[in-house]
């Protein structure tokens, strides 16, 4: 299996060399992450400046890149500029959770998006931003298991994967709504910063990921690039 693996941490990111190693039992390893934190680029891309793009020896004997862009390019270059093929994009483990609304916003799922964008499947994996990459690594493994004993592959090929990181199981949930609040904080002179806080409902459905994160499970979302809203088209289609 060949894999290509980027995050929105960064190619200094504490979690990265531990998901590369794990990654390793599976097949060939490539790394392609950004020089810098890229958290909330979305699928952004950057065309109108020359980037820099360097091959770095931080991850061992794992060929590895860091590029001074998005999540979403360190894709594209990982298969476009490289001109390689894969098996199997891999982003994160993101250092924060990534769920419901803020999928949207996601640098580490914005680089999914582009793996398919290009026909490569691919799964983000996000854990709680106090936990360490260490105490999630084991559940990976298990992951894998429970996505190919349940077909998940044969019916998708987009998946975002959110770590509980003492899970009473997995769930196949759906994405889910607002799981921060939001507001903006005033600082000095004319300077704000955006914050938040996680909102948990009263009713946990734990169909939903946002909802099966504070019931204590793992869990694995299949999302679509394609945002066409199916059921109004129907309807359109239909007069």
């Amino acid at each position: 299996m060949r894999i290509l693996i980027t995050n929105d941490d960064g190619i200094a990111a504490p979690a990265l060399p531990h998901l590369v190693n794990w990654a390793k039992g599976l097949g060939e390893v490539t790394v392609v992450a950004p020089k810098i934190e890229q958290s909330g680029k979305s699928q952004a891309i950057d065309f109108f400046r020359e980037v820099e793009i360097k091959r770095t020896p931080r991850l061992g004997d794992v060929e590895a890149w860091a590029m001074d862009s998005t999540p979403a390019d360190c894709v594209r270059f990982g298969i476009t500029g490289l001109k390689k093929e894969y098996d199997l994009v891999i982003s994160g483990i993101n250092r924060g959770y990534n769920l419901g609304d803020d999928i949207a916003y996601s640098g580490t799922v914005g680089a999914i998006f582009e793996a398919a964008r290009l026909g490569v499947p691919a799964i983000a994996f996000s854990m709680n931003y106090e936990t360490k990459a260490e105490d999630v690594i084991d559940q990976l493994d298990g992951i894998l298991d429970f996505m190919n004993e349940n077909g998940l592959w044969d019916c998708g090929s987009l998946y975002n994967v959110n770590l509980h990181n003492t899970p009473e199981g997995i769930c196949i949930t759906r994405q889910g709504g607002m799981f921060y609040s939001d507001a903006f904080e005033k600082r000095e002179g004319d300077y704000y910063i955006q914050v938040g806080d996680p909102i948990r409902n009263e009713t946990l459905d734990i169909t939903v990921d946002t909802d099966a994160i504070w019931a204590g499970y793992t869990t694995v979302t299949p999302l679509t690039h394609n945002r066409t809203d199916k059921e109004v088209l129907a309807k359109l289609m239909g007069r």
